[in-house]
């Protein structure tokens, strides 16, 4: 028997996202200590902004709010990912680390699309 969705921390969007962001603030920490205000700094923002954005919309009381602050999570998973691949570029990180993030981001960026077409056709409908 499945349960439904009571939460937000029953998305697996939500979860995955987590998961990403944890991933980005573990990557952070091969950063050298003068990136603490600068790279490190905004790959954890970005990183955390995703899950934050998808909670922050579950909890609102409109289909149109919910998919708009989606659409922001989505930015936010955009940002992330080019922070990350500056970060390769310069020789921050290495493609070795980045990798899994950038695949992981990929996943959640398709899993935002078909959420967000999801309410959308639900709310045309």
């Amino acid at each position: 028997m499945t349960q439904g969705i009571r939460s937000y921390r029953d998305l697996r969007v939500w979860q995955l996202a987590m998961d990403l962001a944890e991933e980005a603030y573990r990557l952070t920490h091969v950063l050298p200590a003068a990136e603490i205000y600068g790279m490190a700094s905004q790959i954890r923002r970005s990183s955390a902004s995703i899950p934050a954005n998808i909670a922050e919309g579950y909890g609102r009381e409109s289909t149109g709010a919910y998919v708009q602050f989606l659409r922001t999570a989505r930015g936010s998973l955009k940002e992330l990912e080019t922070h990350i691949l500056l970060a390769e570029r310069v020789g921050l990180v290495e493609p070795a680390s980045s990798a899994p993030i950038l695949k992981r981001a990929e996943d959640i960026g398709r899993m935002l699309n078909a959420l967000i077409k999801s309410l959308r056709s639900r709310q045309q409908g």
